[in-house]
């Protein structure tokens, strides 16, 4: 795997700029397909039809698109309905949607450390939002370790070590098709040995064998379950944007194998899949604790639901 790490920051580049770059084309996408839409102070059903049909275009997904319809269904504008005013209560709608589940990954765990497992992919970007994770954490002035607990590929083991170091973070690791179950251990240990906040735990991310992948986080989870039984805390699913409603299948599958408690969406980065954000929302509830919107070390962040419906609108 390319062991390449992102650039470091560019001051004056700020989070809400590249938030505005990420998701340009899903504004655009949105925008081009509900343009041309006006009506008088109701729409009818044949323009709600077109909307509904636009907005899963957009990958916002049929069950947002038919709250979305439903809502401008019930609005009387007060003027003749503009694509503007059209998008404005799209706005409102989308964040209605996200604001239960916006919610920051916090770390409360007592005693120390919160065990995070992070999950996903191969190819989801999970290596590289752990290390952004633990950067953020930082940020925070929280002490953290990283577990290589994905012993499957040589390359996942070597990319984290180098995060790890760039990062400036302890990591504990074994060789290539070790037991993840005993690198777990010893990292649980060793971050409460040491006194660490957040342990976070790479794992495994092949789907071919959804049984073997199954039985590999519940033997991590009972050895975890021995040294500190509320532990893990958080099963973190890392989404790739970019995969548009495929990534709402492996919500489905993960769900399934792993238990997921809360989502981190990567690679909103300029494509036209960010809608997909909202689709994950509506349909599964779970919390999106942070999303990536490019390739530096602090482009994961936790987000305001509330601005971010209206960048998606086009209209912040």
């Amino acid at each position: 795997m390319n062991t390449q790490v992102p650039p470091e920051n560019t001051a004056g580049d700020g989070w809400s700029e590249r938030l505005f770059g990420g998701f340009r084309k899903t504004s655009e996408r949105l925008s081009g397909n509900l343009s041309g839409i006006v009506g008088k102070t109701r729409l009818d059903d044949e323009q709600l039809d077109h909307l509904e049909d636009a907005l899963i275009m957009s990958d916002l997904g049929p069950r947002a698109a038919a709250r979305i319809r439903a809502r401008l269904a019930e609005e009387r504008f007060e003027r003749d309905a503009d694509e503007r005013a059209i998008m404005e209560v799209v706005a409102r709608e989308i964040a209605e949607i996200l604001r239960p589940v916006a919610k920051p990954l916090d770390i409360i765990a007592f005693p120390r450390p919160q065990v995070i497992l992070v999950i996903g992919v191969n190819g989801s970007g999970k290596t590289t939002t752990i290390a952004k994770l633990a950067h953020l954490f930082q940020e925070q002035d929280y002490s953290v370790m990283l577990a290589a607990g994905d012993t499957f590929r040589a390359a996942a083991i070597g990319q984290l070590g180098v995060w790890a170091e760039r990062v400036g973070v302890p990591i504990v690791r074994g060789p290539e098709g070790g037991d993840p179950a005993s690198i777990v251990f010893d990292a649980v240990k060793a971050a409460t040995d040491q006194g660490i906040d957040a342990l976070i735990v790479d794992t495994a991310g092949r789907l071919q064998n959804k049984r073997e992948l199954m039985d590999e986080l519940a033997k991590i989870r009972r050895v975890l379950g021995r040294l500190n039984p509320a532990a893990p805390h958080d099963v973190v699913l890392v989404l790739d944007a970019t995969n548009g409603q495929n990534a709402l299948s492996q919500i489905e599958v993960f769900k399934e194998v792993a238990g997921v408690s809360g989502l981190i969406m990567t690679k909103l980065d300029g494509t036209a899949r960010g809608g997909v954000l909202v689709a994950a929302a509506e349909q599964y509830g779970l919390p999106i604790h942070a999303i990536g919107v490019g390739e530096r070390i602090d482009d994961l962040r936790p987000f305001d639901p509330d601005l971010l419906a209206r960048v998606i609108a086009g209209i912040a």
